[in-house]
């Protein structure tokens, strides 16, 4: 538990969705299969709640949420300004962003022509969670995304970046966790404690997520 005194004033909630997409260059890019879709229906949710609620988003076909503050990005590196930036007026942020880890070293300025081969030299991007310093108020709720050994290395993952609640899921042949449809979702706290979610949607996967920060702050709306 963050704070077992209780709050009256909306909670303020940052939130990150979507892929980061990393130039190669005018026209290419790299990035993933991330909707963002976690994140709106989290954003969404949140603002339903009476919550102050940011979401940092990066390159989405979604509508935005109605009450909520939107800054658009398109990179790790904007991604991360925009958090650093505002992280210190709020009182949660919630990971669900699909960052890139790794950038091109060079973006070129013209479109790189055909040829037989091709070498890019990537270097790491910002690891935006892990810069956070935490206090006794801030809550960090992470995702992992894994393609095995889900426990341990979702587990290794909460304790590195110091988070409060990580949800994470894996990607099989026969289970894909991108875009609309019910997943499968494993949540585990700072203190161990793991709870399994399976065959649910997105929305109600959110809600879940809101409610046990809810708990997890003692947090009570009001002015």
């Amino acid at each position: 538990m963050k704070n077992s005194k209780k709050k009256t004033r909306p909670m303020r909630i940052l939130i990150t969705a979507g892929p980061t997409i990393e130039p190669l260059d005018p026209i290419r890019f790299i990035t993933n299969h991330s909707t963002g879709i976690m994140g709106y229906e989290a954003a969404t949710e949140g603002a339903k709640k009476g919550f102050k609620i940011c979401l940092v988003s990066g390159p989405v076909k979604l509508a935005a949420p109605r009450n909520v503050e939107i800054v658009n990005v398109l990179t790790a590196k904007e991604m991360d300004l925009a958090v650093s930036e505002r992280i210190k007026d709020f009182d949660c942020i919630i990971m669900t962003a699909a960052v890139c880890d790794f950038r091109p070293g060079k973006t070129q300025k013209n479109k790189i022509k055909k040829k037989d081969r091709l070498e890019i030299c990537l270097v790491k991007n910002p690891d935006i969670l892990s810069k956070i310093k935490s206090n006794n108020n801030l809550i960090k709720v992470g995702f992992a995304l894994e393609t095995k050994e889900l426990l341990k290395n979702s587990k290794k993952k909460l304790k590195e970046k110091n988070l409060d609640l990580i949800v994470a899921n894996i990607k099989k042949r026969d289970k894909d966790p991108f875009g609309e449809g019910k997943k499968d979702y494993t949540v585990i706290n700072a203190a161990g404690e793991i709870d399994s979610f399976r065959n649910i949607t997105k929305k109600k996967m959110a809600k879940t997520i809101l409610g046990t920060i809810e708990n997890m702050a003692k947090w009570t709306n009001g002015v």
